[in-house]
């Protein structure tokens, strides 16, 4: 019986080997077929201090990283229409439209290219909310925008194609909203990577007590805010991707001085909330797995019936 179970644990093996070329394969084939795919995913968020009775939907669009053939034209409109389709009270747009170097080395490998800033910035300019379209810019806006590098300054072309589709880009500022009789304040905060993040100036820009929805590319300010920490009701961010690649809900390589606190989706911590969106686009490798690309939806408020 010992000779029979050894050769059958051989035979297992055997199978095994054989067949890990084919396994390969097809995590490589799901791997690339999921920068193609998008996803809605929604939270419900009720920070503390809330106004009662106050419901807001956000619709937050991260890291596009726009380049033929991931992030073509056709596939930032497709975006574009099913945001709109979701209703939501505002769209918030968090940075990195621009795609990294590796993504433009492998564009030219299979014969894809830069889109120009202009051009999806035109479809971005086709969002509709009624409390409006409200952006920040990324470490990638800043890090490849060669006229930013070479004068150590901006505008961003990122943020001049924004703003000539009508969308506002928050550096450092805030803007007070009216929604259903009560105040809201959104705000944007500078790149953190770039340096040139200001959150206490930011933060003296409110006025009052309103609720406070923080927009920031990258999720580290969360674990940074000081004694401002108690005031923000809500943070949202993107730059980590949720991972790229996860496995077993593992990111290997997450661009983060804290390592995996802030990777992906809805956390709390000491009462504070904070969304980080996987985001829509590729950095580095054109290759996804378990971290789908998403819109998200934050219904923030008491939205029991």
């Amino acid at each position: 019986f010992r000779g029979f179970r050894s050769l059958i644990y051989r035979r297992t093996f055997l199978k095994g080997i054989v067949a890990l070329p084919a396994i390969g394969a097809s995590f490589g084939s799901y791997a690339l077929d999921q920068p193609f795919r998008f996803r809605v995913t929604r939270y419900a968020v009720l920070p503390r201090g809330w106004p009662s009775g106050l419901r807001l939907k956000l619709a937050v669009i991260a890291d596009l990283h726009v380049i033929d053939p991931w992030m073509n034209l056709a596939r930032v409109a497709q975006i574009v229409a099913r945001t709109n389709a979701l209703e939501p009270d505002a769209v918030l747009l968090l940075g990195d439209y621009l795609p990294c170097t590796d993504m433009k080395r492998w564009a030219a490998r299979v014969g894809g290219g830069i889109i120009p800033p202009e051009r999806w910035s035109r479809e971005l300019g086709r969002l509709r909310a009624p409390l409006g379209v409200h952006a920040v810019l990324g470490n990638h806006d800043w890090a490849n925008d060669q006229a930013a590098q070479e004068g150590g300054c901006g505008p961003l072309q990122a943020r001049l194609a924004l703003e000539r589709s009508g969308i506002p880009v928050y550096e450092n500022n805030a803007v007070r909203l009216n929604h259903q009789g009560t105040a809201v304040w959104v705000a944007g905060l500078g790149d953190q990577c770039a340096g040139v993040d200001d959150l206490a100036g930011t933060m003296l820009q409110i006025t009052d007590d309103a609720p406070l929805i923080l927009m920031a590319h990258e999720p580290d300010i969360f674990a940074e805010m000081g004694d401002v920490a108690h005031r923000v009701s809500l943070t949202v961010c993107g730059h980590t991707h949720g991972g790229q690649v996860r496995l077993v809900n593992y990111a290997p390589i997450v661009p983060s001085r804290y390592g995996g606190r802030f990777t992906y989706g809805h956390i709390v911590e000491e009462g504070r909330h904070l969304v980080v969106s996987a985001g829509l686009g590729c950095s580095r490798l054109p290759v996804r797995f378990g971290a789908l690309p998403e819109i998200v939806v934050i219904d923030s408020g008491d939205n029991r019936a």
